[in-house]
């Protein structure tokens, strides 16, 4: 990236922080992503060559620090003191869009594999009894290949599926991505989107009681859209379009 030529803090520190895709790749750090492919999952309209890139520029300016993993066969990408101070700022980011340029789900920003892994990360393994539990979804409107998942959620762990693990499902979501991601990120509730019809839930009726807090919800999903409740942020957007 061509620098601005500036001495001011804010010139130099856009020419590393702001540079195409790096807040993302700085998103799925601070969340807690440490391998590469993990940081793959997270980005995934990003090339492995670019992202392979972006973490050297990063790992040089002093923001990440690559390591052996434990089992010495791979590395990991951890923030050091310099990329941890930039958690809030990425978290800030994420509560300004969600206030601000909240996504409409255009097809353009739907993406069922990206849905999944951010839902993944946020389950809470301790709302379901302590044994296995199988969540397995089905989304409609979908490529063949990308219509069936599955969270297996045990003690404090959660592990996302892309083929069949094996085990039984105890817990079956069908829906289509715009409203599971919708309910994600905080543009429906759960309650409208099964009363609708839109997201239907079978299993024990146990498990479906608890489903709505096992899932969680984005980590912006409470944030208030302004656009649908300031009359001149309405205002200002419709000149705008």
């Amino acid at each position: 990236m061509k620098g601005y030529g500036q001495f001011c803090p804010i010139a130099k520190a856009a020419e590393i922080v702001a540079e195409r895709w790096t807040p993302l790749v700085l998103r799925e750090l601070v969340v807690g992503s440490t391998h590469f492919n993990d940081l793959r999952r997270g980005v995934p309209l990003m090339s492995s060559s670019l992202l392979s890139r972006r973490l050297k520029r990063l790992e040089l300016e002093g923001v990440v620090e690559r390591r052996p993993a434990p089992t010495g066969h791979r590395w990991e990408y951890h923030l050091t003191p310099a990329g941890r101070e930039l958690e809030p700022l990425i978290m800030m980011m994420g509560d300004w869009g969600a206030r601000w340029v909240r996504s409409r789900l255009a097809a353009d920003d739907l993406d069922v594999g990206l849905l999944m892994w951010d839902m993944h990360r946020r389950v809470r393994p301790d709302q379901f009894p302590a044994r296995r539990v199988v969540v397995g979804f089905e989304f409609s409107g979908v490529a063949k290949g990308k219509r069936h998942w599955w969270l297996v959620s045990e003690g404090s762990a959660v592990d996302l599926c892309v083929t069949d693990p094996g085990y039984e499902v105890d817990l079956f979501i069908h829906s289509d991505v715009r409203t599971m991601t919708a309910v994600w990120i905080g543009n429906m509730r759960l309650a409208q989107a099964m009363e609708t019809g839109r997201l239907e839930v079978h299993g024990p009726p146990q498990l479906r009681a608890k489903f709505g807090s096992w899932l969680g919800l984005s980590s912006f999903a409470k944030i208030e859209d302004q656009r649908t409740s300031d009359p001149a942020a309405k205002t200002t957007r419709q000149v705008l379009l």
